[in-house]
């Protein structure tokens, strides 16, 4: 897919999401490790999870816009994203949430789940 206004702008879209979803984490690691404060800790990853649950639908205006294999990707990612933010949340377990977008096997340094997403449209479309 070449590049094009619609998929720039979702590409942008999707890397402030992943910027968003790095700071959140890394406060909440920080509220943790410094103050140990794990009602803070809490918190945030239940705005992890809430994040993840909406992602589609803040996505959505873009993905009308795209291409149909790049939106129908999209929209399966966001999908199972949100599937999996709802079970953390009825688990009520903050572990749980900080897993979110990170597989067993990821190691420290590696993209997690939305961010290799992001490199995945952007390979697409040329950037």
């Amino acid at each position: 897919m070449a590049e094009s206004a619609a998929a720039t702008a979702f590409t942008n879209w999707l890397e402030k999401q992943c910027e968003f979803l790095r700071h959140l984490e890394k406060t909440a690691v920080d509220e943790a490790s410094a103050n140990g404060n794990s009602v803070r800790y809490r918190e945030l990853m239940l705005q992890k999870a809430l994040f993840l649950e909406a992602l589609g639908e803040g996505a959505a205006p873009y993905l009308e816009e795209l291409p149909p294999d790049i939106a129908g990707q999209a929209e399966e990612r966001f999908a199972r994203f949100q599937k999996s933010a709802r079970q953390a949340m009825a688990c009520n377990s903050p572990w749980y949430m900080s897993a979110l977008l990170y597989p067993d096997d990821h190691k420290p340094g590696q993209p997690n789940d939305l961010e290799a997403f992001h490199q995945h449209v952007c390979s697409l479309c040329g950037r």
